[in-house]
């Protein structure tokens, strides 16, 4: 059993850092004018990443205090309880060892007397041959043609994780196969993914730790009769065994369903969904890049897990940002944080980042059952640049609310256009850094009056400034660098997950309305005394159900 979290607000440095908000009045031009090396002192490097930090709230003072409530709370022993094995998620009493997928072939962590490294490499293994034989042809369909397409069906991490870094490595893609993921139990999901797909050159990959999750075994349920619907007669008795293989541990399950358990990849329960894209459910991803490419792409989580446990906690960019969102959430009263990559490539991360921080950090009672002694979590959000800013970045500058955000971007891009002489990427990379210079320095009254401004409309263009902001750049967009990112944020949530003395790694919030769905399908289906049992709006929105169920278009029956 770990020891009780330590009550942030009993600390002498969240003290300190009550003194220090007394007279804190952020002032980005101050701060610059007063400090010319402001830049330098606030900014870092971590593996292949620059960090500026510049332009947050960092100060000499905010800094010490934070490393200080860092300390205090006991950050670098729980980071380093995590990556030996100990039991850490309490709730469920299991290690947490997301950083043991990329561990180096060879080392060591003990969990209940085995080395789990090796039990990780030797599914990479099987994962990377298998992933060849789909790659090379070798492996063929109930026909004999070799895979053309593959589908990942999971939910959750099991899909917001490949999904997102399929995406984001596209340019690494092998040219004659495609990657599509089902997640939604929404039929329209499935029923778009499969369309236009060859059966005799479609592989099918079902993601389900248990092999019991609702969404996924349903999904997995349409796309075997779809498939046995369209193949050949003759070959459809094999044809589950060689156009579905699993990542799970419930081999009889697998075997139920018809999968042969040879084709199941398994990991552990010590991987959270939303950590475990570097384990067998990012198989497809496997496929789709190639082994050395996943090597690489773990690797980059390595790189930054070295990072986050030898660095020192001044420099130390996880630990930092990870402070500093504790800071802005509990002292400066942010509710949300957005995330802004400059990239198209990362239209997905976002997305990713919200499981990742908001399933992890989203409690209200701390790993020792008390009630949480501050606020916790925030909204995390985005979409990329340039887009967003024609859409929200109004209100992260002149809004009500104070938002800070993560900018990303890389030196180079992958398509090198040109439009009217002007490199198109120098384009891009314009906005990314006046954003961030706006958001911090605005622009005063007297500027806009200096431009010529009619007076009755200068409240207006007047931007207050002093809107924090972390700037996040990396030469290119690399399966490493993808990989540095993500473990970044995982390390970002982990140490505010410390300071707030959550459990980071148990969910049961997720529970309940899959718990409750479950109970509610008897009445949906037209059991009276079911539908009887339930709270009036409930009965009433399950009424409009049935009354307009079938009320369709004709063109849509």
């Amino acid at each position: 059993m770990p020891p009780s979290p330590i009550d942030p607000t009993s600390t002498p440095a969240w003290s300190r850092l009550g003194e220090i908000m007394q007279d804190f009045t952020p002032d980005f031009r101050a701060w610059f004018a007063e400090n010319p090396g402001r830049a330098e002192e606030f900014s870092f490097t971590a593996a292949d990443l620059h960090v500026d930090l510049s332009k947050s709230f960092l100060t000499g003072e905010v800094r010490d205090a934070l490393v200080g409530l860092a300390k205090e709370t006991a950050v670098e022993e729980r980071r380093d309880a995590m990556m030996r094995g100990d039991r850490i998620n309490v709730t469920e009493d299991r290690a947490v060892l997301h950083t043991a997928l990329r561990a180096p072939r060879g080392s060591e962590i003990i969990v209940d007397g085995e080395n789990v490294v090796d039990q990780v490499h030797e599914v990479l293994d099987r994962v990377y041959a298998f992933a060849e034989k789909v790659r090379s042809g070798e492996w063929v369909g109930a026909t004999g043609r070799p895979i053309e397409t593959v589908v990942n069906i999971g939910i959750g991490g099991s899909d917001l994780g490949p999904v997102m870094a399929y995406e984001a490595l596209k340019p690494y893609l092998q040219e004659d196969l495609e990657v599509r993921f089902i997640s939604n139990i929404d039929p329209t999901d499935a029923g778009e993914k499969l369309a236009g797909l060859d059966p005799e050159t479609t592989l099918f990959i079902i993601v389900s730790k248990t092999f019991t999750t609702m969404e996924t075994l349903t999904n997995a349920k349409v796309a075997r009769a779809w498939l046995l619907d369209s193949l050949p007669e003759e070959v459809r008795d094999d044809a589950v065994a060689t156009h579905f293989v699993a990542v799970s541990t419930a081999l009889d399950k697998v075997a139920e369903f018809g999968i042969d358990p040879e084709n199941a990849f398994g990991f552990w329960s010590w991987v959270g969904g939303r950590y475990s894209v570097g384990s067998a459910v990012g198989t497809s991803l496997a496929i789709a890049i190639g082994p050395d490419n996943f090597a690489d792409f773990l690797a980059g989580h390595r790189a930054m897990d070295e990072h986050f446990a030898k660095a020192p906690a001044e420099e130390n960019v996880p630990l930092l940002m990870g402070m500093l969102n504790v800071f802005y959430v509990n002292l400066m009263g942010a509710t949300s944080h957005a995330v802004l990559p400059y990239s198209q490539y990362l239209h997905r991360f976002p997305a990713y980042l919200q499981q990742l921080t908001m399933e992890s950090n989203g409690k209200s009672v701390r790993w020792d059952g008390s009630a949480v002694t501050t606020a916790t979590g925030e909204v995390f959000w985005g979409e990329p640049g340039t887009n967003g800013q024609h859409a929200f970045y109004q209100l992260i500058h002149q809004g009500t609310q104070l938002i800070p955000a993560d900018f990303i971007a890389f030196a180079n891009p992958t398509y090198p256009f040109e439009t009217d002489g002007n490199d198109q990427h120098e384009l891009l990379l314009g906005n990314f850094f006046a954003q961030t210079k706006a958001l911090a320095f605005g622009k005063s009254a007297d500027e806009v009056r200096a431009e010529g401004t009619d007076e009755a409309i200068v409240p207006a263009r007047v931007f207050s400034g002093n809107r924090p902001t972390a700037s996040i750049m990396a030469p290119y967009l690399s399966p490493s660098v993808l990989g540095q990112l993500i473990a970044l944020y995982e390390h970002i949530t982990f140490v505010q997950g410390i300071v707030w003395g959550v459990d980071s790694f148990d969910q049961w919030g997720v529970e309940l309305g899959k718990e409750m769905a479950s109970d509610l399908g008897p009445a949906i289906a037209g059991d009276d005394e079911a539908l009887g049992e339930q709270d009036p709006s409930t009965r009433a929105l399950i009424a409009y159900y049935h009354r307009f169920r079938d009320a369709r278009p004709a063109a849509e029956k």
